[in-house]
């Protein structure tokens, strides 16, 4: 299993309509995509009283799934250009790890 980790950063005042944006657009957008082993997304938020922090964990069955869904350049973020003009900083690479051990 492939873990896939980005982190995003909007102001307080666009917290909302960023998370709107993620769970009514890009999400479903992206599991429309019927990806071939990608197995979810997380979506983890931060509030802090200068900006938001939001963080995406998204998990493939292998780095193939992964390709399939960012392209070759699998490291290169994803983000739409709704999600662009709402954010204020964002990483431009996502970080990639191998799932060891999960207990649940």
């Amino acid at each position: 299993m492939i873990v896939r980790i980005w982190h995003g950063f909007t102001t307080p005042q666009n917290a909302g309509a960023y998370e709107q944006l993620l769970k009514e657009e890009v999400f479903t957008g992206i599991k429309a995509k019927n990806i071939q082993g990608f197995r979810g997304i997380q979506l983890l938020k931060n509030n802090d009283a200068h900006e938001v922090a939001f963080i995406t964990i998204m998990l493939f069955d292998d780095y193939e799934a992964v390709k399939q869904f960012a392209g070759e350049d699998y490291e290169q973020s994803y983000i739409p250009a709704a999600a662009r003009k709402i954010l204020s900083r964002f990483d431009e690479k996502a970080q990639h790890y191998e799932l060891l051990y999960q207990l649940v």
